[in-house]
């Protein structure tokens, strides 16, 4: 355990408290988000403030749904000048965001090619491809990885072959971003373990898998663990020059998860927590020490990723309310600006659970006329279809918080536990009707908050690497904000 120090040892020499700058990039928008560390030693808390945001939207290059890595990167450096600007000299930047996503670049550190979305259609049939040369029962004993369309390895397999022989080293984006800041080219190991490339017993790269995938191993970096200091801001980023950049979660959803009191496996009433990590995607399941590596779960199609501090997230991934954005966002193109607020109150005036859907039906996962898919799905489903806002928006919740149920009791039943609370956090907490829904669905009582959680979590993370805080905040009180004693 590293051992306190005062804040100037944290790198503060003006009597204020210790802050840390978390980069939190999630698949809409991206936060530059400074906690600042106050209080005295065992009554700690973070005082979060937001001091950037900006949008973070797919681009077209060529044929391909791609990230702006220009736009993106102006935001991070802006956003982190202006924390400089407003909490002096930082004691750390850390660096979360979405998962599978990547840059190649050559032994320079430049950038081959923009980082395709995960959501572009390149990976149809991709899966496929990777279970005729890895039976996908190995694949999962190795990885524990759930079977999706978008894992690295599937992108990887649809990858311009020239761009891959000329690449020297595989991104991901946290990553990526940590080398431009640093210098240092390293692979996190909680974003890493959402390749399709990653042994989940032992937290190495598989050497098997790739190989076996027909993949170059040159692309993958050193990995490192959440906790580290991975260098130092290079001189050329001016007043950010000498700043410690930590590895953190980076795979956002780890660092939300440090962010609410689970710990693993801990205790809550007679039974464990269970956590809602709710945004863009819904990630659900449950934080343990050990994966859950048997066939029943890799038939329910359940995830072990890399948590902080050894842990396992042990979940599924759910659509999200991606598919609620993307609904209002079909409507506006049409001409027809729908308000959040409006159609959530629209909702509540439709009977419950009137049209339940697939919610993690592929066809909900690409860009496009959301609406008119839910249409379809409700019609093979053979339920009522929903035309009036109040019912598509109602369709959505409700298959939503049914899906939070389905995933928290398989979870807990291939994981051998009882699950007595949920937790949900993100900007899904906003969404009471979602929150009441779940908590209705489950028969358990649902904690709601903190709304940034993986920014909290990314500090966290930061201020103990630094000697800031010490002890086992994994049961971190989330209304609080304090380290648990």
């Amino acid at each position: 355990m590293t051992t306190p120090t005062t804040g100037r040892e944290a790198g503060r020499d003006d009597g204020r408290p210790p802050s840390f700058a978390a980069v939190d990039l999630g698949a809409t928008s991206g936060r530059v988000i400074v906690g600042s560390v106050v209080g005295e030693p065992g009554a700690e808390r973070i005082d979060l403030v937001e001091v950037a945001r900006f949008p973070n939207e797919p681009v077209r290059h060529g044929d391909r749904l791609v990230w702006d890595l220009p736009a993106l990167w102006d935001g991070v450096v802006h956003g982190l000048a202006e924390a400089a600007a407003r909490f002096g000299p930082l004691a750390g930047i850390g660096v979360d965001s979405w998962a599978v996503d990547y840059a190649l670049v050559d032994d320079s550190g430049a950038v081959l090619s923009p980082p395709v979305h995960y959501r572009d259609p390149r990976t149809e049939g991709m899966a496929d491809r990777a279970d005729a040369l890895v039976p996908p029962e190995r694949r999962y004993a190795v990885t524990g990885l759930q079977r999706q369309p978008f894992t690295t390895a599937h992108q990887l397999l649809a990858e311009d072959g020239d761009l891959l022989e000329a690449a020297h080293r595989l991104l991901l984006v946290p990553d990526l971003l940590g080398a431009r800041l640093t210098g240092q080219v390293r692979a996190e190991i909680t974003n890493a373990s959402t390749t399709g490339l990653l042994d989940a017993r032992r937290r190495t790269w598989s050497a098997e898998l790739v190989d076996g995938l027909g993949l170059p191993r040159r692309l993958l970096p050193d990995l490192i663990e959440p906790g580290e200091r991975l260098g130092r801001v290079r001189a050329e980023h001016g007043v950010l020059a000498g700043t410690p950049v930590w590895t953190v979660g980076s795979h956002d959803t780890a660092s939300a998860v440090v962010a609410v009191p689970l710990g693993a496996g801990a205790s809550v009433g007679d039974g464990v927590a269970a956590y809602v990590s709710c945004g863009t995607w819904s990630l659900v399941g449950l934080e343990l020490g050990e994966p859950v590596l048997t066939e029943a779960s890799r038939e329910a199609n359940l995830t072990n990723e890399a948590g902080v501090d050894g842990t396992v997230r042990y979940l599924a991934n759910v659509m999200g309310l991606w598919v609620l954005s993307e609904t209002l966002r079909t409507w506006a193109a049409r001409g027809t600006e729908v308000a959040l607020a409006d159609a959530l109150a629209a909702a509540r005036e439709v009977p419950l659970r009137r049209t339940l859907i697939d919610i993690d039906d592929a066809s909900l996962l690409p860009p496009g006329d959301m609406p008119a898919r839910l249409t379809q799905l409700a019609r093979a489903a053979g339920q009522p279809v929903p035309e009036s806002v109040g019912e598509v928006v109602r369709c959505i919740l409700d298959s939503l918080a049914l899906a939070y149920r389905r995933s928290v009791r398989t979870a807990a039943r291939l994981a051998g536990v009882e699950v007595t609370v949920v937790h949900i956090v993100g900007g899904g907490v906003h969404n009471s009707d979602l929150c009441h829904l779940t908590a209705d669905a489950t028969g358990l009582p649902v904690v709601a908050g903190p709304a940034e959680g993986a920014a909290l979590g990314n500090v966290l993370v930061q201020a103990r690497a630094a000697g800031v805080l010490a002890g086992d905040w994994t049961r971190c009180d989330a209304s609080s904000r304090r380290p648990a004693s």
